[in-house]
């Protein structure tokens, strides 16, 4: 509910890039090979943003905490963040149980605070970081992260490829 009564003052307040006009997502698939992020409604492609950035290791699936890797696998977009230090960020429900049990495995942490979220917020608004440069999350543009808020509700179901 609170995200939803932040939406609602964000909504009037932030501007957005390219309007979407398909509605909510309720499924996200980012292909990490691609540098893509699509989003699904009722099985049809709704929007897409090409060119996002990773950890820095962007290769291959997070093992632990300090990999510097993007998880891959399936997970859930669980709740937004509007204190984010990186515009806005939605939070990845990495690890998952699998996840937990491989670090275990290795006798690391998995890991966590995997979001999607823009770009640091000590940038100016049109600046963006050059390379892969996240502890494993998926970067995007400010615009793009504000396009998401807006169009992916909690519990949209994400799967990230490699």
């Amino acid at each position: 509910m609170k995200r939803l009564l932040f939406l609602a003052a964000f909504w009037l307040s932030v501007p957005l890039a390219a309007e979407p006009g398909a509605g909510l997502a309720d499924r996200v698939l980012v292909d990490k090979s691609e540098r893509s992020l699509r989003l699904y409604r009722d099985g049809a492609l709704i929007h897409e943003i090409t060119g996002l950035q990773f950890g820095g290791a962007p290769l291959g699936h997070k093992w632990f905490e300090g990999d510097e890797r993007t998880p891959e696998g399936r997970y859930t977009i669980d709740f937004g963040n509007p204190q984010s230090r990186y515009h806005l960020s939605l939070h990845v429900s990495y690890p998952n149980a699998a996840d937990r049990a491989q670090a275990r495995q290795a006798g690391r942490a998995p890991g966590g605070a995997i979001f999607l979220h823009g770009q640091p917020n000590r940038l100016p608004e049109d600046r963006r970081m050059v390379g892969d440069w996240t502890d494993g999350c998926i970067a995007l543009t400010n615009a793009e992260i504000r396009t998401l808020w807006k169009m992916i509700p909690d519990g949209t179901v994400l799967e990230i490829r490699p």
